[in-house]
């Protein structure tokens, strides 16, 4: 198209507080080279960030860092001098190109940027930040519009804390002319839509015959951020739906399981593992834990990282296992009293027992996504049925619901330049968040859960569950980005 244009976005700041791990987490791609030391990056590098069908481009610049910052603004200001160019081009070059290097960062800057992206240390008070006012001169002298990026901002914080931070940052550079705006987005820890945040951003600080393109390149980005949300969820309802329909047959076992389960049920009998109700228990969590393994993986996978997902660990669970027991007529009144006892002290028999598995689900960087319900529930006597099984019951897979949303949480805030995935605690707020937009939706996931059994599909409900569910936790946690996951007007 005639009217197609490449927009370029300069990330900028002082030097190592940054910018290579951040383009890397923007890209979802390693570029540059990233070391704990001053002018690592000596030239600008530039790299498309999106592109559209039209032939638009979206680049993203990363840039030496500034160093010397009140010699450089004393420099620049000298812009047009011989001597001032002489020293530029050729002195520093071969006497001190750290600062040569930062010199080339302007002049990309004034020569190719729409807009300058200007990282902060916010882990460091606003006031603390002494070389900001020297650089925010530099800015200004150029003169291209400037936002302002809040970078090491460490993990995750609720809504009104992360506003908070911004107002501070944003009282900081108030007085300086060009800075049109301050943003949160860490190169460790940013969730996709934060990135809509920053287009939305960018957009009026274009001139207007460069909008048409910067919003068919907004389109695609959405676009792209839309796909691979839609697919995590995907993921997770065939997780979810596997987890609902898995089943577990009970080998007969003979007077001693039943008597094991009895003693267990009246206190007398402990640290037993081997009935084929233990057998049936076990070979359920491992399946279990393999599935959320694995799917935790594709996740990892879909958002352009490295990892796997090796230390996941199913926990209290034993309440939450659902059986069904055939009882022959001439026993009938025995075992429908003796084995509802025997589930009432399963929690106590397995914490004692080999199916003991520690403290909490850690999956995706999520620790204590299963509540723990304090004893057995969903038992069900049911006659003619001919074989025992177990399945999980409604209470766990609410909880592996809740659990999944955390898991990609943990997974879609993991920034590419921190390196391979790895799993960490996630942040409280995260699991209230996580229970209040599922609260209202359970009535929802049950009329699904209720289709087990009855052979209808379970993955395409399960799917838009997740979809609205997540939609409207990721607006809960971002208020400022709620139009990103509108699936319909």
């Amino acid at each position: 198209m005639s009217d197609a244009a490449t927009i370029a976005l300069s990330l900028v700041s002082h030097t190592n507080v940054g910018k290579t791990t951040l383009a890397r987490t923007l890209l979802g791609r390693d570029i540059g080279e990233v070391r704990d030391e001053p002018h690592v990056t000596l030239a600008a590098e530039h790299h498309t960030l999106i592109a559209s069908t039209a032939g638009d481009r979206l680049e993203l610049w990363d840039t030496p860092g500034f160093g010397d910052s009140v010699r450089l603004a004393r420099r620049l200001e000298q812009a047009g001098n011989p001597i001032g160019w002489f020293l530029t081009e050729v002195w520093d070059r071969f006497r001190d190109r750290g600062f040569w290097s930062s010199q080339r960062a302007v002049r990309h800057i004034v020569d190719d940027a729409d807009v300058v992206l200007y990282l902060v240390n916010a882990s460091e008070a606003p006031a603390d930040a002494g070389y900001l006012d020297a650089e925010m001169r530099v800015m200004t002298l150029i003169g291209k519009p400037v936002i302002v990026l809040l970078n090491q901002l460490g993990e995750p914080r609720p809504p009104a804390e992360e506003a908070a931070g911004i107002e501070r940052w944003r009282a900081r550079v108030r007085a300086v002319p060009v800075v049109r705006e301050v943003i949160a987005l860490d190169a460790f820890a940013r969730c996709w839509v934060q990135e809509g945040r920053l287009l939305d951003a960018v957009a009026p600080l274009l001139d207007a015959r460069r909008r048409p393109a910067f919003e068919r390149l907004r389109a695609a980005w959405l676009a792209r951020g839309r796909a691979t949300w839609q697919a995590a969820m995907a993921i997770l309802a065939e997780r979810l739906a596997r987890a609902a329909a898995d089943t577990e047959t009970m080998a007969g076992g003979d007077w001693t399981d039943r008597l094991s389960e009895v003693g267990a049920a009246l206190g007398l009998r402990r640290g037993h593992n081997g009935t084929p109700r233990d057998k049936a228990m076990r070979a359920l969590a491992e399946r279990l834990d393999a599935d959320v393994r694995a799917s935790t993986d594709r996740l990892i996978a879909l958002h352009g990282l490295g990892g796997h997902a090796s230390a996941v660990v199913l926990t209290r669970l034993a309440e939450h296992y659902a059986l069904q027991e055939p009882v022959s007529e001439g026993r009938a009144a025995l075992w429908g009293g003796l084995v509802s006892g025997a589930l009432a002290g399963l929690k106590a028999d397995l914490a004692t027992g080999g199916l003991t598995m520690g403290g909490g689900l850690l999956a995706g960087g999520v620790i204590g996504a299963l509540t723990a319900a304090g004893a057995a529930r969903g038992y069900n006597l049911i006659r003619g049925v001919e074989v025992s099984s177990l399945s999980w019951d409604e209470g766990v897979l609410d909880d592996l619901a809740r659990s999944a949303l955390l898991g990609y949480l943990a997974v879609a805030h993991y920034g590419r330049g921190r390196g391979d995935w790895v799993a960490s605690e996630h942040p409280a707020f995260w699991r209230e968040a996580v229970d209040t937009v599922v609260e209202p939706r359970l009535e929802a996931l049950h009329r699904v859960w209720d289709l087990r059994g009855t052979g209808q599909d379970t993955v395409a409900p399960l799917g838009e569950w997740l979809v609205d569910a997540s939609g409207a936790l990721l607006a809960r946690l971002y208020p400022a980005t709620t139009n990103i996951t509108k699936t319909s007007p």
